[in-house]
């Protein structure tokens, strides 16, 4: 009977077995499917960070991978076919002495009749379908968009796994409150609208300090004017 799936112990057994140059033989669990109580070798231990399906083991002719809990670690003498018995030869018993026959007194027996032998028709069954493990199929990779504030400038970036689809690049303050208000968390609105109230504070600062600069100009312009 298959085991329950091979432990942190036995994959560890398995991989220093495939360090040596073995290929330890192991029997399919009942999670394996139609192939349970089947027996393969394992041919190689991929990463399992990758996928939980990393033992990679050979059935006939096909190297499929499977998790640790659909193989089990094969009983010895497993998948080994056991030796015939050899039939023993027959042993003939003399023949007796013959007795002498009356041909007069036995009635004659008709030679039996010869039949053709028959021809039987066998009608040739598929071989079962190897079970095949259903490869899933990588999705695409990730998307990252990114909102940023530095000196003074929002920029947006988009970038898909390693690749960079759009550079940082500049948007107006009100752009970037819109796209914040999508996100919809409080503690993010609240330091975008800090930001833009100190920016809102400085510029009216430095307006202010404009105005007085043009009105002094302006009186000194118009001293000038009386002058002449």
């Amino acid at each position: 009977m298959a085991g329950q799936g091979l432990s942190t112990d036995e994959v560890r057994s398995i991989r220093e077995a495939l360090a040596a140059g073995r290929k330890p033989r192991v029997v399919f669990t009942a999670s394996a499917g139609q192939i349970a109580g089947q027996v393969g070798q394992v041919v190689e231990l991929t990463d399992p960070e990758v996928s939980d399906e990393f033992v990679v083991v050979r059935f006939g002719r096909d190297e499929l991978p499977f998790s640790p809990a659909d193989v089990a670690v094969a009983p010895r003498g497993a998948g080994r076919k056991a030796a015939e018995p050899k039939p023993e030869p027959e042993v003939e018993q003399p023949a007796g002495p013959a007795e002498p026959e009356f041909v007069l007194d036995t009635p004659r027996v008709p030679a039996p009749r010869r039949e053709e032998p028959k021809v039987e028709q066998v009608e040739a069954k598929p071989a079962p379908r190897r079970a095949v493990k259903a490869v899933k199929a990588k999705g695409p990779a990730g998307l990252t968009v990114t909102l940023a504030y530095a000196d003074g400038e929002w920029t947006v970036a988009a970038q898909q796994g390693s690749k960079a689809l759009a550079k940082p690049y500049v948007v107006k303050p009100a752009e970037a409150l819109r796209m914040v208000a999508l996100v919809d968390v409080p503690g993010v609105q609240e330091a975008v609208e800090q930001i833009l109230g100190a920016e809102r504070a400085e510029a009216e600062q430095q307006a202010d300090r404009l105005r007085a600069e043009l009105a002094e100009i302006e009186a000194r312009l118009a001293e000038l004017r009386e002058a002449r």
